[in-house]
């Protein structure tokens, strides 16, 4: 015959082990339920060195089909080239953020910006930039206007753009806005006055 305590010792080891099953599938289904979170891989960049400035950013609405100005403070260094830069960055940053009225994908940054004369800049993305943006000829396209709005409105003298991806030339952003080739800046700016003037 079994000893008495000997059962008992097996009947609680047998209810522990369907308590600890209980609540490791109760912790799995809510790991399963938790929404999943994008990780931000892109590297931190120093914080910008410089006097902080009012500058008017071109922010993309979506709903509305055009850009809208929005004056924002941000430290801005000396440098024309480095300026460039943390305009765009401010601007993505602002896509990035929550609530938006243009959302990019996560991971989007600018590069670089270069400014070559006369009156010539390049913006270079990374891959996010370009790979997750949503396909459309009117987000594309507003994505685009507003890189170039930002970048001519705060920096006198650039009369054309050039947008690569992760340092080469792409055909299209995702699929419509043209990246093939030269933007005229004010052909831009026509586009985006026209838009304004249809609200």
């Amino acid at each position: 015959m079994i000893p008495r305590p000997l059962i008992f010792g097996v009947v609680f080891m047998l209810l522990v082990v369907l308590g600890i099953g209980i609540y490791m599938l109760r912790m799995r289904s809510r790991v399963i339920a938790m929404p999943l979170t994008a990780v931000d891989s892109r590297p931190v960049a120093p914080p910008a060195v410089g006097a902080t400035e009012e500058v008017t950013l071109y922010v993309a609405d979506d709903a509305a089909g055009m850009l809208r100005p929005q004056s924002v403070r941000i430290p801005l260094p000396s440098g024309r080239q480095q300026r460039a830069e943390e305009l765009l960055r401010a601007l993505v940053n602002l896509y990035l953020g929550k609530p938006t009225s243009h959302a990019l994908p996560p991971g989007a940054e600018v590069r670089s910006v270069y400014l070559l004369e006369p009156g010539t800049a390049v913006i270079d993305t990374n891959g996010a930039f370009a790979d997750g943006h949503r396909s459309g000829i009117l987000v594309e396209e507003l994505t685009v206007a507003s890189l170039i709005e930002s970048l001519a409105s705060n920096l006198g003298g650039i009369n054309r753009v050039k947008i690569l991806v992760e340092g080469k030339q792409r055909d299209t952003l995702a699929g419509h806005a043209d990246l093939s080739d030269f933007y005229d800046v004010s052909a831009v700016a026509h586009m985006t006055e026209q838009m304004q003037a249809g609200q």
